[in-house]
């Protein structure tokens, strides 16, 4: 991947993915290891991680509690059926706030370090001007996460340990399934706060309940967005498109229609199958799992083939 750049000449460091909380993350596989993809399909969830490692805790000022706001609760449940279905799919365990998977891997914001960062990880994004860079600088209302500067070595690590191996892993499921069936199709599946969604009237009027990111058309073939905003419709869903999520750096990194790979976001609404003051699950959270499923299975029966 063109954006890596050398993190480490220690050759002991080669795929970092088991750590004191256990793996960063975590492949369900539609298929045994190193048989072919029964499709194209890959499911990506790289903001339900809900774990907060101690090097972050000991430096926050604000409790966990606050900052899982920025989950995305729910969502690695909301898809964990779609492998029996033919996709294949990649979950974050770490939280959001902790490394931010869904941004270039050096989306820094100067501001956070103390000393100078080097030229590459100076973020200049407007990502970073909000202080939702790959290491967030704010959640919770815009509160600044930390009681202290961090050094550059701390991010370093955080890349290393969760951001590099999730993309490689991610990278590996694509090239899979191109290989077998001569495209990819990467679904990136996140969620919104109420109060997003009720900032964006669908057709019809009232709150979006679903926002698709194609990034207005540049990420994957219009026929993949189409047949996702039918069927979504179908199944009783106010969808809008690009507003306000658009897709995020995955999104925009691999959706390369020219290149065999297609990439589509879908933002689903938190009120739908959650209470997000109390954060529990609400009834709804059984629909969209059983919605999310229909879905998967309308994905594995597109002809690939009509994608351009």
């Amino acid at each position: 991947m063109s954006a890596w750049r050398p993190l480490s000449t220690d050759q002991s460091v080669t795929t970092p993915l088991e750590t004191l909380s256990g793996p960063a993350f975590e492949i369900t596989r539609a298929a045994p290891a190193g048989a072919p993809p029964p499709t194209a399909l890959v499911f990506a969830s790289p903001h339900s991680g809900d774990i907060y490692p101690e090097d972050m805790t000991s430096a926050a000022r604000l409790p966990v509690e606050t900052l899982r706001a920025s989950e995305d609760a729910f969502v690695d449940r909301i898809v964990a059926g779609t492998p029996a279905l033919g996709a294949s799919l990649i979950r974050a365990r770490f939280a959001r706030a902790y490394v931010d998977l869904n941004r270039e891997p050096w989306e820094l914001d100067p501001a956070m370090f103390d000393g100078d960062l080097p030229e590459y990880a100076r973020g200049r994004t407007a990502r970073v001007a909000a202080g939702l860079g790959t290491i967030p600088r704010i959640a919770g209302e815009g509160r600044p996460i930390y009681a202290r500067k961090l050094t550059f070595a701390e991010a370093k690590d955080r890349v290393e340990l969760a951001h590099r191996p999730y993309h490689d892993a991610l990278d590996r499921q694509l090239a899979a399934a191109r290989a077998a069936h001569g495209v990819a199709i990467l679904i990136d599946w996140h969620s919104m706060p109420a109060a997003a969604a009720r900032g964006q009237r669908a057709k019809g009027g009232g709150p979006c309940d679903i926002v698709l990111g194609d990034r207005f058309g540049a990420a994957c073939s219009p026929k993949l967005t189409g047949l996702v905003e039918r069927e979504l419709e179908a199944l009783g869903y106010r969808v809008v498109r690009n507003a306000p999520y658009a897709g995020g750096y995955t999104t925009e990194h691999y959706g390369r229609p020219a290149k065999r790979t297609h990439a589509l976001q879908i933002e689903i609404n938190r009120a739908l199958y959650m209470n997000e003051t109390t954060r529990e699950p609400t009834e709804g959270l059984a629909k969209l799992t059983a919605d999310a499923e229909a879905l998967t299975r309308a994905l594995a029966g597109l002809d690939v083939g009509e994608l351009k």
